[in-house]
C-alpha cells in the first residue's frame, strides 16, 4: 500500500516540473494570420489562426490554448486562394492567363477588325471578382467616306446604320468628262478611316506656254502666262503659274466649263473652306461647279448641332434634308447655326 504522504510528494514533484514551462511561437502556415503574435504565451494563453485576405478555409479560423505541457496542439489550418468566375472566352478576342485564382492577372487582346471597349487586364481581387470587369471586342467602323469632287459613290453598302465594317469596300466613279487618278476602291482600316480618296480631274485642252517678255532661260520666280483666243471672254480666269525652286512649274490652270448653281435657298448660315458665312452674301451671284458649303442642323433629341456637306455639281446642288430654313417672321424659332455642337 503506498503510503499517502508519499502520493503528495510525487504530485508535488510533478507540479514543479511543470510549471514555469512556456508555450514557443506557433508555426507559420501559408497566408495565414495569427493574433496576438509573440514569442512565447503563458499556459491558459489563446491563439487565433485565420486566413490572410484574399484567402479561405473550408474549417474557418482556429483557436488554441497553450497548456501546461508547453507544446501547441496539431493545426491542420490551410489557406487557399479565392477563384475569380472563369473568364476564359472572349468573343472576337483572346484571353491570356496562368490561373483564375487571387492575386493573379489576365490579359485580353481583340482579333484584327475589333478594339477593346475597356482595359486590357484585370485582376482578381480578394473579393475573387475581377477588377476592372471583362472588356468587350467591339467591331471597329469607318464613318460613310467623303465624295471627292467631280465624283460620286457607284457601290457602297453600310453595314452598321450609315457606318462601315473593317474591310467594308466603297467604289466611286468620276463625272461625265472627268478623269480618275488613284484607286477606285477605298477601304474600311483598322484605324477607323478610309484608305486614299482618288481624285476626279477635268478633261482640258493642253496649251503652250508664251512668256513675256520672251527669255532663252527662265529663273526661280520668273513667270510665264498661257493664254489661248478664247480665253479673252473670260477675263477673270488663272493664266499664270511660275517657276519653282526645283526648276520645274507650278501646277497648270484647269479651265472647268461646268454649270454653276443658283443658291437654292434664301437666308442660311453655312461652313465653307472652314469659315462661317451667310450663303446669300457669299454667293449671290451663284455657286461656281464644285464648290462645297456644309448646312447645319439640329438634333432634337440631344438638343445640339451637327453639319450636312452639299456641293455645286454642274449646275445642281441637293440641300441636306435636315436642313430647315426659318421665315424671317419666325423671329423666335433658334437657327441651327446658333445650336451648340454635338
Amino acid at each position: 500500500m503506498i503510503s499517502p504522504v508519499l502520493i503528495l510528494f510525487s504530485s508535488f514533484l510533478c507540479h514543479v516540473a511543470i510549471a514555469g514551462r512556456t508555450c514557443p511561437k506557433p508555426d507559420d502556415l501559408p497566408f495565414s494570420i495569427v493574433v496576438p503574435l509573440k514569442t512565447f504565451y503563458e499556459p491558459g494563453e489563446e491563439i487565433t489562426y485565420s486566413c490572410k485576405p484574399g484567402y479561405v478555409s473550408r474549417g474557418g479560423m482556429r483557436r488554441f490554448i497553450c497548456p501546461l505541457t508547453g507544446m501547441w496542439p496539431i493545426n491542420t489550418l490551410k489557406c487557399t486562394p479565392r477563384v475569380c468566375p472563369f473568364a476564359g472566352i472572349l468573343e472576337n478576342g483572346a484571353v491570356r492567363y496562368t490561373t483564375f485564382e487571387y492575386p493573379n492577372t489576365i490579359n485580353f487582346s481583340c482579333n484584327t477588325g475589333f478594339y477593346l471597349n475597356g482595359a486590357n487586364s484585370a485582376k482578381c481581387t480578394e473579393e475573387g471578382q475581377w477588377s476592372p470587369g471583362i472588356p468587350v471586342c467591339a467591331p471597329i467602323t469607318c464613318p460613310p467616306p467623303s465624295v471627292p469632287m467631280f465624283a460620286t459613290l457607284r457601290v457602297y453598302k453600310p453595314s452598321a446604320g450609315n457606318n462601315s465594317f473593317y474591310q467594308d469596300t466603297a467604289v466611286f466613279e468620276c463625272l461625265p468628262q472627268h478623269a480618275m487618278f488613284g484607286n477606285d476602291t477605298i477601304t474600311c482600316t483598322t484605324h477607323g478611316n478610309w484608305t486614299k480618296l482618288p481624285e476626279c480631274r477635268g478633261k482640258y485642252q493642253t496649251m503652250d506656254l508664251v512668256n513675256y517678255p520672251a527669255k532663252p532661260v527662265l529663273y526661280y520666280k520668273d513667270k510665264s502666262h498661257i493664254w489661248l483666243p478664247w480665253m479673252d471672254h473670260f477675263p477673270g480666269w488663272p493664266r499664270r503659274n511660275r517657276s519653282t525652286k526645283l526648276g520645274n512649274w507650278s501646277a497648270m490652270p484647269i479651265f472647268s466649263l461646268s454649270a454653276s448653281c443658283k443658291v437654292p435657298v434664301k437666308k442660311a448660315t453655312v461652313v465653307y473652306q472652314g469659315e462661317r458665312v451667310k450663303i446669300q452674301e457669299k454667293f449671290k451671284n451663284g455657286m461656281l461647279h464644285g464648290d462645297k458649303v456644309s448646312f447645319f442642323c439640329k438634333n432634337k433629341e440631344k438638343k445640339c448641332s451637327y453639319t450636312e456637306d452639299a456641293q455645286c455639281i454642274d449646275g445642281t446642288i441637293e440641300v441636306p434634308k435636315c436642313f430647315k430654313e426659318h421665315s424671317s417672321l419666325a423671329f423666335w424659332k433658334t437657327d441651327a447655326s446658333d445650336v451648340k455642337p454635338c
